[in-house]
């Protein structure tokens, strides 16, 4: 069995216990004080001399390899908050913290990226450069890898590898293919104006509820009509709120929606689109409108021949080639997109689904739950893929 895989096998029940003891503590962005604690702690205890953010929740640590005779360094991530959501799985180790829980593997992660740091002090003078670990908050929507990355943890980074564990992904096996694998999510806000009027003379005011279910049915043809139907694009409107009693003609309703593709070409031109569309929709029914749209999350595409290899190849020297399978790309969203817009990179997916565990619910779910026996090979790529692309830039630099 290779080292690294061995390694893992020592650790799994370290593994295991600190990803229970993050799920019973869930923490959501920004308020990851006592993770980001007890991650310290962890790796203190290993010798290693963690740097807090400036936020005070979530950290960063260096381990400098006997080998490193460069500045070469490589970034590995895993993002450590919980989500507003109640959990419901019943498990003995399930969230003590009513209206927390850990419904999106976060815990997984932080609790794989600590089992790769003790991996990585048992192999330290065969490191042939510097691994950064990067413990990062605030992934659900609080813009955790724009902070990290304005306080300097990419400074001497040339890579960067995250790994997601995969709930539509089978037990332990391992997804890593090529191109578009996670869409952009960026916010659109749009507010009506109208004119208002009493309910029995509609034609004395300027409808904007009217203008509202027009602009709504107006926005889909974004997607059916000026969109290539093979590129994937989503649109969706989640919250209108508007009007202020039934026999009055409303003069505002406000909108609140997402809007996710593959395409980073696409999403440069559809913030001019949407307006377009909502202006022309609003002015038909005799009204005005206000579009905000906001960008949030990125594209994440594995575009890097290199990154991409290495991650493969790492992937089969663990665990051969079985270990990999395909699985499609998810209109869901993750700011490790932000890493990648400044180094390359990958970021595979774990499975975790086991049915005969009952391990059958998605993401954001409360009754989320793992397969914990994979999260060993999780801590096992960590240490691989750093392990084997520090050898190649060593190796190209020689």
């Amino acid at each position: 069995m290779n080292l690294i895989a061995e390694l893992a096998e020592k650790y799994e029940q370290d593994i295991i216990e600190l990803r229970r003891y993050f799920h019973q503590h869930p923490e959501t962005a920004w308020e990851e004080f006592g993770t980001t604690d007890r991650i310290e702690e962890e790796l203190r205890s290993l010798g290693l001399t963690p740097h807090r953010l400036n936020e005070n929740t979530g950290l960063w640590v260096d381990i400098k390899g006997g080998k490193a005779d460069g500045s070469e360094v490589v970034l590995l991530r895993a993002d450590i908050d919980a989500l507003p959501i109640q959990e419901m799985t019943g498990l003995p180790y399930a969230s003590q913290t009513p209206g927390k829980m850990h419904a999106c593997g976060h815990d997984c992660h932080a609790a794989m990226l600590l089992g790769a740091a003790k991996i990585f002090m048992e192999i330290r003078k065969a490191i042939p450069g510097t691994v950064r670990l990067l413990f990062q908050p605030a992934e659900e929507g609080g813009k955790g890898a724009q902070a990290c990355i304005r306080q300097g943890v990419l400074e001497e980074v040339t890579a960067v590898y995250g790994c997601h564990v995969g709930a539509g992904i089978e037990a332990p096996y391992f997804n890593l293919e090529p191109g578009p694998r996670t869409a952009s999510a960026d916010d659109l806000n749009i507010i009506i104006h109208g004119y208002a009027a009493h309910a029995s003379a509609p034609h004395r005011g300027h409808d904007a509820v009217l203008a509202a279910g027009n602009v709504l049915m107006c926005l889909q043809t974004l997607v059916s009509r000026h969109n290539d139907p093979l590129n994937p694009l989503v649109v969706t409107m989640g919250t209108i709120n508007g009007g202020q009693k039934r026999n009055i003609i409303a003069d505002e309703v406000r909108l609140e929606g997402t809007v996710r593709t593959f395409s980073n070409e696409l999403r440069k031109k559809l913030p001019d689109m949407i307006s377009s569309i909502v202006q022309n929709a609003a002015a038909v029914c005799g009204c005005t409108a206000e579009v905000e749209y906001i960008p949030k999350i990125g594209v994440i595409v594995h575009d890097d021949p290199k990154t991409l290899q290495i991650g493969l190849e790492a992937a089969k020297k663990l665990y051969g080639e079985n270990f990999l399978v395909n699985a499609g790309k998810v209109t869901a969203s993750d700011d490790f997109a932000d890493y990648l817009e400044h180094v390359p990179g990958i970021y595979p997916s774990l499975g975790i689904r086991n049915e005969e565990k009952g391990c059958i619910y998605g993401h954001h779910n409360g009754k989320f739950c793992v397969d914990e026996s994979a999260l060993k090979r999780g801590a096992a790529m960590f240490v691989q893929f750093a392990i084997d692309y520090l050898a190649d830039l060593q190796k190209n630099r020689k």
